[in-house]
């Protein structure tokens, strides 16, 4: 009997092989997975054993002798023997061969002992990052899902407003540090009204506009021009130092023309002198200024010796609502040496979202005097409550 071992992949590899050298005689004995010698079989997929066996020619002839001498119960009783000696053979092989096999992988158990701990201890912290990785997608994967689903009722109308992330983050942890019995919307409103600050300045002396360019000073000057001199009856003088803007001049210059009032242009600190001195019977002076980069301090710090030579506290910083909140804030801290003491926003109208507002207002930490809320001199500036203002933060309200 011929017994043949083979290492395969696959089965049908192995009943390849089996066929051509055995022939299809042969018989199956066993099989089983095993892993392949040596360090890299410890990392390596598990290979198939296939133990095979078939009778050789001398068996083959002995079997049929006693086949031809079927009458001669001696022989039949050889064969019997034979077969059960075949089988016997068979057993001690299999058993042979399951010895040498845990003989042989005890001594690559042994051999790779220490290879196996190292090996255990990278396992273990490639199972670590992998954990690590698995925690990671799984966040990524609620972030993924769109914002809105993430936050409260009340969050959505903020962001939907346009409010800052951080004056959010801010009205949330007031809202739930609040333990009346109040739903969140009461409690919210109530805590924009206590962020919004309102100022009523009286409108005499000198008054100064700063800002940056284009965001409608000198529309700003001539609707407060109208409302102080036609709508109040005082006497107005404008002075404009904006020699810089193509057009300034004459658009201020037209508007004091059209409402019959007094008006002067400054290039120097000597022009400032003479020009406030000429208003000297003015109740009111409106100073339109240049609109200068925040991030220039040399031009800040020019315009800064105009304002400080108007000689006034009335002082007013004027932005529009549609700034984008990180230009707004350097807008405002840029503009702080001048000292403003009041914030005008303007082109409310130009916006459908006023969350600007309460951004503005919570930034410079100045209160909010007038808003702006079209081109029409003098009918679009009004003065808003804070109860307005919050209706108009909530989208409760609009402006047109």
């Amino acid at each position: 009997m011929i017994i043949k071992r083979y290492i395969v992949n696959t089965m049908n590899e192995a009943m390849t092989r089996i066929r051509y050298e055995l022939g299809r005689d042969a018989v199956i004995i066993s099989q089983r997975k095993i892993r392949k010698p040596g360090i890299k079989g410890f990392f390596s997929a598990k290979s198939i054993e296939v133990t095979a066996a078939v009778e050789n020619e001398v068996n083959e002839k002995k079997q049929n002798t006693v086949n031809d001498n079927s009458n001669n119960n001696r022989n039949s009783n050889e064969l019997n023997n034979i077969e059960l000696n075949s089988i016997e053979a068979i057993k001690k092989v299999v058993q042979q061969e399951n010895e040498n096999h845990s003989r042989v992988v005890q001594k690559q158990n042994s051999s790779v002992h220490k290879v196996s701990n190292q090996s255990d201890n990278n396992s273990e912290n490639l199972m670590s990052e992998m954990m690590k990785m698995k925690t990671m997608i799984s966040s990524l994967s609620q972030v993924g899902t769109p914002i809105e689903n993430q936050k409260s009722d009340i969050e959505k109308i903020l962001f939907d407003n346009d409010v800052d992330s951080e004056n959010i983050e801010n009205i949330m942890m007031k809202i739930k540090n609040d333990r009346t019995e109040k739903t969140d919307l009461e409690k919210l409103k109530i805590i924009l009204k206590e962020m919004i600050h309102i100022t009523k300045p009286k409108l005499e002396g000198r008054i100064v506009l700063v800002g940056p360019t284009g965001v409608g000073k000198t529309t700003t000057i001539a609707k407060l021009a109208g409302r102080l001199a036609l709508a109040e009856g005082k006497k107005v003088g404008l002075i404009t130092v904006d020699t810089y803007r193509i057009g300034a001049v004459e658009q201020l210059k037209t508007y004091a023309d059209i409402m019959n009032l007094p008006f002067k242009v400054v290039y120097n600190m000597n022009d400032m002198d003479k020009a406030i001195e000429s208003m000297s019977e003015c109740e009111v002076v409106l100073i339109d200024t240049t609109g200068r980069s925040s991030k220039n301090k040399m031009q800040i710090a020019e315009l800064r010796t105009f304002v400080e030579k108007a000689d006034t506290k009335n002082i007013h910083l004027v932005l529009s609502s549609t700034t984008k909140n990180r230009d707004m804030k350097y807008i405002i801290e840029g503009y702080r040496i001048l000292n403003y003491n009041s914030i005008i926003v303007t082109k409310l109208d130009e916006t459908a979202t006023y969350g600007s507002i309460l951004n503005i207002l919570e930034t410079a930490k100045i209160p909010l005097s007038f808003v702006s809320i079209g081109q029409n001199v003098p009918d679009d500036i009004k003065e808003l409550s804070a109860d307005s203002i919050v209706s108009l933060i909530l989208g409760e309200d609009t402006i047109c």
